[in-house]
């Protein structure tokens, strides 16, 4: 039998949806559920203007955040962390273990050690270590985790 390896932008939603069911019952047969939901919150004025952005998702029992983003004209006003704090709000007591995001050294690792998240690991770049990356988590402090789990 040939095979052939194909590089897309777009998953088909039928090969999407074969792939999503096939993995779940794997999952679910080991006890896990896979709990992936793909989220954002949005920061606007009162004129309704966007001025930051969270896009995240859940998986098993983790939070990660894949983007935050504040308009460059809004930036030191404090919305990061208001993002940040309504995003740990939202889930805080719902039976998840930790919020984790993945950063670049020119981007803001400091900004998340402000936020009370501990930098697991670094990963160098030694070619451009603008690009060397920050593993961050924030565990809740909640004793009972129900997510993630049959």
């Amino acid at each position: 039998m040939r095979y052939m390896i194909e590089f897309v932008n777009v998953i088909p939603n039928e090969v999407e949806e074969k792939m999503y069911k096939d993995m779940v019952k794997y999952e679910y047969n080991h006890g896990i559920d896979v709990n992936y939901k793909q989220f954002s919150l949005i920061l606007t004025e009162d004129s309704n203007e966007v001025v930051g952005v969270l896009k995240a998702y859940t998986a098993f029992a983790e939070v990660y955040i894949d983007e935050l983003w504040v308009d460059s004209s809004h930036r030191r006003k404090g919305h990061g962390r208001k993002l940040m704090q309504e995003l740990e709000n939202h889930f805080h007591g719902k039976g998840f273990n930790n919020i984790n995001l993945v950063t670049s050294n020119f981007q803001a690792p400091g900004f998340y050690l402000k936020c009370g998240f501990t930098a697991e690991f670094v990963r160098i770049n030694k070619k451009h270590p603008n690009l060397t990356k920050t593993f961050f988590i924030k565990y809740f402090t909640e004793e009972l985790q129900t997510q993630g789990i049959l």
